[in-house]
């Protein structure tokens, strides 16, 4: 498609065309240019690669949405046509500009492609053939009738035209001319041409008057001129002689065309390159703001330039504690051919308070604002002032940045002119800008003077105070930190914060680090450095981030050692998961927890639970055979054993009494399957017993009883606490123990229900129990 839109160039022109060219970036940069392209450049020291292409042709300011369109391939193509340039040697040329888009495939990027024509031929002989195209109508209209000539020539024009006598005076205007100047036909007829002129330009008929005598043609002179009401106009004027055959009758034409618009332009595009320069260029706001005020004025054509702002406040009347700002103004600029001196000593004087004044009216409504003639502004107490000093037009603007208002700058001009819309809208983004250079000044200003301040304070602080720069190298350390970490300056000035960052800590850290620059704040970090000699020390402190002009400059750390404390709770950790792992070898964890939170009897009745008995079989004369030692270790072995069965089948040991054991399912924690938790550790325990004799040969016989229903379990006394079960399930457990046979488990009726689909048993009859009479019984033997 790039190559369609360049055929359509090249087909456009009728001869063979050199263009000049440059290569613009997503950004507006240049890449590349062609050997040649600065002398067409505005400034062609900005017509290098690296630079905004808009520095240099200033006619794309204002464009970049349609200059991004055509990147973007919505707009095939744009064209700027016979745009008026003045080279190095001061003769004028014509250039047309045309913009299409290249794609790179290599780079897989998207370039605009400048294309810059030179047309000066062409326009000089375009205005040379209009010229002549005038004269030859002249020359015509003369031989049939010189008024029925002017009529017609007056009629058509779309350019002011003035036809006056060779001594200046006023034969004929056109309508053009009329609306032009603000002037009548019959006002300006018979008056000298030098009525439309500034004072300072009334020199020009006198200079055609002269070259009226060497019969020269004068084209495309700007003269400042006036309107009837005092406006100023820029007239680019073309003047000729129109010779008569009776000599000394000549008359002066002058064709005039209004370029105030195209010179306004211009110079606001001076005066925005002027402070961006200055923005950039200036180390602080004292510096920056009278040139600022002179590169506005004399770029744009204005005599005087003030900055006000609030440098203090008052109590607003009705609100004892409401505060409103006094305006002063604290920077004035004036140009040399003002005599102003008694304006400036009564505006050094005035204050101005929210919505009085130009000044406090633009603080209030943070908008541009524009005065015709501060004459008419009756509640500026300045205004007479101004109109004694020849001041009369006026304009403002406020400083601002995210609805912060930093001052208003007001500009005076001479003469009376009317309101510019574009000139508010462009001077409302160079506030911004402003704005935005005195909020990072201040910021850094702040930053440099805190640094100063609090250095000595550090200095003898007991903490560890560093400061590092957004990339982690150290800008500054206390003495503390020094001391404490045995690194010399010139060592810290070589080292990275990461260098001093324990191991175990640098991910952490790095984390904590990213989200300071993003402005988080840290109040309670801890950390572990490493000392010169290799020691870990433990920190705490706090951590975060200075800002200045919405970027990171510094983070800070204020940290105390705190080594000391860290040794000191990890052994107290130590000693309380002793503690903890002890309260739970007694107590289930949940009975545990409550007796830390409330330590007091606690009992609980459980409807649902099944209670394991389990017992040495002649205990009595195995211990006879032992001495106390063997008989512990043995028991020891054998309960470990039942130990890990009962965490195996997540039920609770309750208790051990000489060689018999207990275990429950289904409390403290609800447990749904306990019966069959029970029985499956019942009949591990048998396996359990007789894996023990082979190994140890021995002859170990446990007898196992259990039955399921309510009891009572919890903590009784004041002292050597206890968790234990009571009531009938309890007893009745017991009984089917001590009443079972040896190497059995013998279960109740109640239980065997609960079992006897996944088990097998074996019914052994009833038995007579102490307390409940006869019961059946049953027998465990495995499972299904």
């Amino acid at each position: 498609m790039e190559y369609q839109v360049l055929d359509h160039i090249l087909n456009k022109q009728k001869l063979s065309t050199r263009f000049e060219s440059l290569a613009v970036d997503g950004n507006f940069y240049i890449t590349d240019t062609s050997e040649q392209v600065n002398r067409f450049a505005v400034r062609p020291q900005e017509a290098i690669p690296g630079k905004d292409v808009r520095l240099a042709f200033p006619e794309l300011v204002g464009l970049e949405e349609v200059l991004l369109s055509v990147l973007e391939g919505e707009q095939e193509l744009f064209e700027l046509e016979e745009i008026n340039r003045f080279s190095e040697h001061k003769y004028e040329i014509y250039i047309n500009i045309y913009i299409i888009r290249e794609t790179s495939k290599k780079e897989d990027k998207k370039y605009l492609i400048i294309l810059i024509e030179d047309v000066t031929e062409r326009m000089l002989l375009k205005q040379k053939l209009l010229q002549r195209a005038n004269e030859a109508n002249l020359l015509s209209s003369i031989l049939i009738s010189y008024k029925n000539y002017m009529d017609k020539v007056l009629a058509s024009m779309a350019d002011a035209l003035i036809v006056t006598n060779k001594s200046g005076k006023i034969k004929r205007v056109n309508r053009v001319a009329i609306e032009l100047f603000g002037y009548s036909e019959a006002e300006l007829v018979k008056q000298q041409i030098s009525i439309l002129m500034d004072d300072n330009q009334k020199f020009f008929p006198e200079a055609i008057q002269q070259n009226y005598f060497l019969k020269n043609i004068l084209q495309s002179i700007e003269i400042i001129c006036r309107t009837k009401t005092g406006e100023k106009l820029l007239i680019s004027f073309s003047c000729s002689v129109m010779q008569k055959k009776i000599d000394g009758l000549e008359d002066i034409v002058y064709i005039g065309r209004d370029i105030t618009a195209k010179q306004n332009l211009y110079r606001r595009d001076c005066a925005q390159y002027a402070i961006t320069k200055i923005l950039s260029e200036s180390k602080n706001i004292k510096q920056a703001i009278p040139q600022i005020l002179q590169a506005i004025c004399e770029s744009l054509g204005w005599d005087l330039g003030e900055l006000w702002t609030a440098n203090q406040y008052i109590a607003a009347s009705g609100n004892k504690s409401g505060r409103k700002p006094v305006l002063r103004c604290v920077e004035i600029w004036s140009a040399r051919t003002v005599t102003v001196r008694e304006f400036k000593a009564i505006t050094w004087q005035t204050i101005y308070t929210p919505g009085v004044g130009l000044p406090g009216r633009i603080w209030v409504t943070r908008l541009p604002e524009w005065l015709k003639d501060v004459a008419e502004d009756h509640n500026c107490v300045r205004s007479q002032f101004a109109h004694a000093a020849g001041l009369h037009a006026a304009f403002g603007f406020p400083i601002l940045s995210k609805n912060e208002i930093y001052g208003v700058m007001i500009f005076f001009s001479r003469d009376v002119q009317p309101q510019d819309a574009d000139l508010l809208q462009i001077m409302l983004t160079i506030g911004s800008q402003i704005a935005q250079f005195i909020k990072r000044k201040q910021a850094e200003a702040a930053l440099l003077e805190s640094e100063e301040r609090y250095r000595d304070l550090f200095e003898n602080a007991n903490d560890l105070i560093q400061s590092v720069t957004p990339q982690g190298n150290f800008v500054y350390v206390n003495r503390a930190w020094r001391e404490t970490l045995g690194y010399s300056e010139a060592e810290i000035a070589q080292m990275n914060i990461f260098d001093i960052i324990h191991p175990d800590f640098r991910a952490k850290y790095r984390h904590i680090f990213n989200r300071m620059m993003l402005g988080e704040k840290f109040e309670q970090v801890e950390v572990a450095f490493i000392t010169k000699n290799g020691e870990k020390i433990f920190v705490e402190g706090k951590v975060n981030c200075k800002f200045a002009g919405g970027k990171p400059v510094a983070n800070r750390g204020i940290f105390r050692n705190i080594t000391r404390r860290v040794a000191a709770e990890e052994a107290l950790r130590h000693q309380q998961e002793q503690t903890e792992r002890l309260l739970l070898n007694i107590f289930p964890q949940e009975i545990t927890n409550r007796l830390k939170q409330q330590p007091s009897t606690i009992a609980e009745d459980f409807a649902d639970v099944t209670v394991l008995f389990a017992d040495i079989v002649g205990f009595t004369e195995i211990a006879s055979k032992l001495n106390a030692t063997q008989l512990v270790n043995l028991l020891n072995q054998i309960f470990s054993v039942f130990d890990y069965l009962s965490e195996k089948y997540r039920l609770e040991k309750i208790k051990t009494i000489g060689d018999a054991y207990m275990v429950v399912g289904g409390l403290p924690t609800p447990h749904p399957n306990h019966p069959q938790a029970i029985a499956h550790m019942a009949l591990d325990m048998l396996d359990a017993i007789a894996k023990f004799n082979t190994e140890n040969q021995q002859k170990f016989s446990i007898r196992i009883g259990i039955h399921t229903g309510a009891v009572v379990a919890g903590v009784i006394g004041i002292k050597k606490f206890t968790y234990d079960l009571w009531g009938d399930t309890v007893n009745i457990a017991s009984r089917m123990e001590s009443q079972g046979l040896a190497g059995k488990i013998q279960v109740t009726e109640v239980t065997y229900k609960l079992l006897r689909n996944e088990f097998y048993l074996e019914k052994r009859g009833e038995i007579l129990i102490k307390g409940k009479g006869k019961m059946m019984t049953y027998l465990l033997m495995g499972r299904k």
